[in-house]
């Protein structure tokens, strides 16, 4: 695997931090900045909404940039307003570098998706992807822990100046690592015609079963702290021990999914989503028991993202001539789930269901995604499928 494609996983790492750090954070940030809980939690939904909405529009705006540029442009700016996150004393600033911050983690996601492939080659999409990937399984089991250490020993704003800090490296490796210059495929299509590619009923229904399956992932994985304290009966000092073990879990199963989905890519997506409708119900009905509550967050964590890396992979495979804004909608359909999935999981607590009731949700979108899968086999490989591409001149 060309060292780049490592590169592209490093500067992930540190944006995936960003992502999921204010977990930890929003007490400090609340008291600090003199506003509520509530207020403070919407940085995380501004982050996700910025991501959902950037992916296409940024990639847009940059696929003709070559893609080093592109690259060291979105990390820089995703450093920037990390530094201004961490100067100011205006909730309101803060608010805005979360979205600005977003836009510039879904453009770089975009392009580094495509270029991870292209580096990798067609026989390797799949490990690619799951290095790229994999990053944001590393910041679940190292730096979301450590940004929350991090803010209570110097308060939150550290965190945000360590994210920027391991940025400066990665841009440093991208400059070194990653070819100059524009993208060898002299056939790219235009702006008009990746678009309509995009249209394609598989590929639609691909992005929402991905959506689907993050969205369980994310809606069990943000109420597993009350789900193990309050149903299984650890003590709050076993939540970061369970929370990195389902990131331990996510890593391992990127690693295998990466090996895997490049030659059996339909038997990873097939049997990974029935093993996670299977887990998710499993979790919800022995999550009293300590040890099975331990063994299937493990397993959840290496189903689910094994299963969104296989998933991802399918997707570029679906557009072939649509590269950038496939990378683009991919990362709009992951975000989509992460926003959708904590939401609904919410939903559940708060009318009283109880604290197993975001798993049985994370149960029931895999239901609907095994459907959307029922229905995406069952459509022809040609629908939506342009007779003649017409090039880009």
């Amino acid at each position: 695997m060309p060292f780049a494609v490592y590169v592209l996983g490093l500067a992930v790492f540190a944006q995936g931090t960003s992502e999921f750090m204010l977990s930890g954070l929003l007490s400090g940030i609340a008291g600090d900045l003199d506003v509520s809980l509530g207020a403070a939690g919407l940085l995380t939904s501004a982050f996700a909404v910025g991501m959902v909405v950037g992916a296409p529009l940024t990639a847009l705006a940059g696929r003709t940039w070559p893609r080093r540029r592109a690259l060291l442009f979105f990390l820089g700016v995703f450093v920037a307003v990390h530094v201004v996150g961490a100067l100011t004393s205006s909730y309101a600033v803060l608010l805005a570098t979360r979205v600005a911050g977003a836009l510039a983690n879904a453009g770089f996601w975009a392009v580094a998706l495509v270029t991870a492939l292209a580096l990798a080659g067609p026989e390797r999409r799949a490990r690619a992807t799951a290095v790229v990937v994999g990053g944001v399984t590393v910041a679940c089991v190292v730096g979301v822990p450590a940004g929350a250490v991090l803010g209570e020993l110097w308060g939150w704003r550290s965190a945000f100046w360590a994210v920027a800090l391991v940025s400066v490296p990665a841009a440093v490796a991208l400059l070194v690592a990653v070819p100059g210059g524009r993208p060898d495929d002299a056939r790219r299509v235009s702006a008009r015609s990746e678009l309509a590619a995009l249209a394609r009923p598989r590929l639609l229904l691909t992005l929402l079963v991905m959506a689907l399956v993050q969205g369980a992932t994310f809606c069990a994985f943000s109420y597993l702290e009350p789900l193990v304290t309050r149903v299984t009966g650890f003590g709050a000092g076993w939540v970061p021990v369970v929370l990195a073990l389902f990131g331990v879990g996510s890593f391992a199963g990127v690693t295998l999914a990466g090996r895997l989905a490049d030659t059996r890519p339909g038997a990873v997506v097939g049997c990974g989503m029935a093993a996670l409708t299977a887990g998710w119900a499993a979790l919800a009905l022995t999550a009293a028991h300590p040890v099975a509550a331990l063994v299937l967050v493990l397993l959840q964590g290496a189903l689910a993202f094994g299963t969104g890396t296989a998933l991802i992979t399918r997707v570029f495979q679906l557009a072939p001539d649509a590269p950038t804004m496939a990378g683009s909608f991919a990362t709009a359909a992951f975000n989509v789930g992460a926003a959708a999935g904590p939401w609904l999981g919410g939903l559940a607590l708060g009318e009283g269901l109880g604290f197993r009731a975001p798993v049985w949700v994370s149960a029931l979108l895999m239901c609907l995604a095994l459907a959307g899968a029922g229905v995406l086999a069952a459509v022809p490989a040609t629908a939506g499928t342009p007779r003649v591409p017409v090039p880009e001149r």
